[in-house]
């Protein structure tokens, strides 16, 4: 997010930005751990809005910025088991049709056959969106900041934030472990970490870290690289990676608020593996290669992005919250921050995601958090 919008602000000809980034390389935090899926599947307008534009702009990313972001367009196979689900998805399906999006709605056969051995036992109904896919975060990230870097903006790494300093009701600059720097605007684009950021500022947003695990594995049989990425209803999700697949599981309502970044081997041969291979029985003989874990930059309002200024701080701006669909969201998200910070009447209707809602108390529901 930080890189996209400082690429967005550079392209209007704002070229004092700096983008400061605590590591020592940029996206090694969540971005660098993600499974870097990209969907218009949402049951919101803003939501497949923002998917419109940004893979788009995916679409094209070799083409303007000249950097490769390996965009595979396989597919989501949203698998349905629950009647509760059905007439949901139908409304988000007839939503997205509105909007252009070449969604379908599928029977289990018809399901069972994009996903060759998915057993369709269980199973009411699909959704599939060919133009969904995957790509590839770091370069994603890599991508925007090489550009803004080009155009004049100035990147900082190892450089940790540690306070925004505040004069009269307004963000002016933040304190650094290099030392102060003003601003006129302080943008907020540290994703699990926002909320400890804003604290510094008096600020109190709902986002926290939750940390989510990502499995690679190799069946006995070998899948074909072309299976789409594939959701179950009981949240669990898999996808190919180069020589086998990966899978992620939705945290359990008991795991804690942390940054704690441990993966625990347990919970796939307990928890997950035994899901998977009632989905798939071919999955019941696999090989476990490694595991890794990350954090989902939670909004716990709603799961929804927080993209504009704060209400009670002049000058300070988030974009944050995403829990999950933020590279996805990069391009378009940017964008939209980039036009509001330089006052100009945004290409996108997203004043549902103003931060504003969070003092008003207005979630904006979406079904579609994976």
């Amino acid at each position: 997010m930080g890189a996209s919008v400082a690429y967005h602000l550079v392209r209007r000809g704002i070229t004092d930005v700096m983008l400061i980034e605590r590591e020592p390389q940029l996206g090694a935090g969540s971005t660098g751990r993600n499974a870097g899926g990209v969907r218009h599947q949402f049951s919101t307008e803003q939501n497949i809005r923002l998917s419109i534009e940004s893979i788009a702009a995916f679409e094209r990313f070799q083409e303007e910025l000249g950097a490769s972001i390996d965009l595979h367009q396989d597919g989501y196979l949203f698998l349905l088991s629950r009647e509760a689900d059905i007439e949901m998805f139908r409304a988000s399906v007839e939503l997205q049709r509105r909007l252009n999006v070449p969604v379908e709605w599928l029977t289990p056969g018809e399901a069972a056959r994009l996903a060759p051995g998915l057993s369709a036992d269980g199973v009411l109904a699909a959704t599939y969106c060919a133009k969904d896919g995957i790509a590839d975060p770091n370069g994603v990230t890599t991508g925007f900041a090489h550009a803004a870097r080009e155009a004049g903006a100035e990147i900082v790494r190892g450089c940790e934030v540690t306070g925004i300093d505040v004069v009269d009701g307004r963000a002016t600059g933040v304190r650094t472990s290099s030392g102060d720097i003003s601003a006129r605007v302080v943008v907020n684009a540290a994703g699990a970490w926002a909320g400890a950021v804003a604290r510094t500022a008096g600020v109190e947003i709902p986002v926290v870290p939750i940390r989510r695990q990502i499995f690679a594995f190799k069946p006995a049989t070998p899948v074909g690289e072309s299976l789409p990425l594939v959701i179950y209803p009981s949240d669990l999700y898999f996808r190919p990676e180069t020589g086998g697949l990966i899978l992620a599981g939705k945290s359990l309502p008991e795991d804690p608020v942390t940054f704690d970044l441990s993966w625990q081997k347990e919970r796939f041969e307990e928890i997950l593996w035994p899901e998977l291979a009632r989905v798939v029985p071919a999955f019941e003989s696999l090989k476990l290669v490694r595991g890794w874990a990350g954090l989902y930059e939670t909004n716990t309002l709603d799961h929804n992005g927080l993209i504009g200024p704060w209400p009670e701080l002049k000058g300070f701006y988030l974009i944050n919250g995403f829990s999950g669909h933020g590279v996805q969201q990069a391009p378009a998200a940017g964008r939209h921050l980039a036009e509001l910070i330089l006052g100009k009447t945004p290409s996108l209707d997203l004043s549902r995601l103003n931060p504003r809602r969070v003092l008003e108390k207005q979630p904006l529901p979406e079904i579609g958090v994976v």
